[in-house]
């Protein structure tokens, strides 16, 4: 006999659980409990098998036999709707584990082991919580372009141009890298390609006056701040190194005697270990520094903790309180000051100057042949460069030759 919602309620808890029969193999237990639990009895490959649909009245009369007519289909197709219950589980749960957030950090970490400069592993992390607020708990084959534009979308409206523009970026390298390792199927990033405003271009500000360089460079000698600041404001000028290049410095890396500077490939932007010739100059001052942080591991450490380098806003800080604002002058200036200028005096070549300034040469037969080339032009570069800041800062009369036609 079939069953009914009202038969259903006035079933009476007993001692035992026991079955109340609806037909076609669907029955529902009644526990002592109370509580009612759907079940679906029926024949696979001459066994007999179980089906769990649900409790009741979670799970109706109604919603009951349409699963047993939905899994009796099945059956007749040679379907085990018991084994595809379980494999969704399975699915689900893998599904679930698989968020962005999980496969964006199993993606930084694989990442950070290849070793990626840290700077760069830090910025990613820094890109995926602007993400994980909105995705980082979604599986990452169930996200839809429009979901990732929408968190996008947030940020660029805020005015963010250039942010919303890398997290695009950083999300196709995690979708990527889902699908490599078989956890998507598609890079919806990709279908976002040019649904952002482009950002505008910011060029590093930079003194290319040389007067104006000799001005900044006798602010810094009169600057009074934290020592590890002074130190690499006053080096900074002298070599051509990246800001998180020189203020992530450590000891091991220097040979003062030999005057070089040897930068792991780890910290270089290129991935290649980048030699620095050492003015005189620029020797005095690391000596000077030596003398006070020589014993810890960073040459430049925290104000906070000797176990961190200084931030990266430490240095554009300092030229703040000289007073040059950003639009005139910044840490990652220096570099632009010495290109241009060095370029200006045509006593150099171009190769030489490219190189002291660690720039990758897109032309990677010539790269190769170029790489021990130019040492000793470099040397005499690095020590006519610091002797002509010198007579700047001083106050000298100093004219760079330009070159002929």
């Amino acid at each position: 006999m079939a069953l009914s919602d009202a038969s259903i309620r006035s079933a009476k808890v007993g001692e035992k659980p026991y079955k109340l029969h609806d037909g076609g193999g669907l029955l529902l237990i009644v526990r002592p409990s109370g509580g009612k639990l759907w079940r679906l009895k029926y024949r696979y490959l001459g066994k007999e098998q179980q089906l769990t649909i649900g409790s009741y009245p979670q799970v109706s009369l109604k919603d009951a036999r349409e699963r047993r007519d939905e899994a009796r289909k099945a059956i007749a197709a040679g379907i085990n709707p018991a084994f595809e219950k379980k494999r969704a589980a399975i699915a689900a749960k893998v599904s679930a584990a698989n968020t962005f957030k999980a496969i964006a950090d199993e993606l930084i970490e694989k990442r950070e082991r290849e070793g990626l400069n840290q700077t760069t592993i830090a910025k990613s992390r820094w890109l995926l919580s602007k993400l994980g607020t909105a995705l980082g708990d979604r599986p990452i084959a169930e996200i839809e372009a429009y979901e990732l534009l929408d968190a996008l979308k947030r940020v660029e409206k805020a005015g963010r141009h250039e942010t919303a523009v890398r997290m695009l970026s950083f999300s196709g390298r995690v979708f990527r890298y889902a699908i490599s390792t078989t956890r998507a199927k598609r890079d919806v990033a990709a279908d976002l390609k040019g649904a952002l405003i482009a950002p505008t271009v910011k060029h590093h500000a930079a003194i290319l006056d040389p007067q104006e360089l000799g001005g900044l460079l006798r602010a810094i000698d009169g600057y009074q701040g934290q020592p590890a600041t002074i130190w690499a404001l006053k080096l900074a000028p002298h070599v051509f190194t990246r800001p998180g290049e020189l203020r992530q410095a450590e000891w091991v890396e220097f040979d003062l005697e030999a005057a070089v500077w040897r930068i792991p490939a780890i910290r270089m932007k290129m991935k290649r270990e980048h030699a620095a010739p050492l003015s005189r100059q620029a020797v005095e001052i690391l000596k000077e520094a030596q003398a006070i942080t020589g014993g810890r591991r960073f040459v430049f450490p925290s104000v906070r903790t000797n176990t961190r380098p200084m931030s990266e806003n430490t240095m554009n800080g300092g030229l703040r309180r000289l007073g040059y604002s950003g639009a005139e002058m910044t840490s990652h200036g220096f570099r632009s000051t010495a290109s241009t200028l060095l370029n200006e005096t045509g006593k150099w070549s171009p190769d030489a100057i490219e190189k002291a300034l660690a720039h990758s040469d897109k032309d990677t037969v010539r790269a190769a042949y170029h790489r021990g080339t130019h040492w000793q032009e470099r040397v005499k570069m690095a020590q006519w460069w610091s002797n002509y800041l010198d007579k700047l800062r001083d106050g000298g009369s100093v004219v760079l030759l330009k070159r002929a036609g």
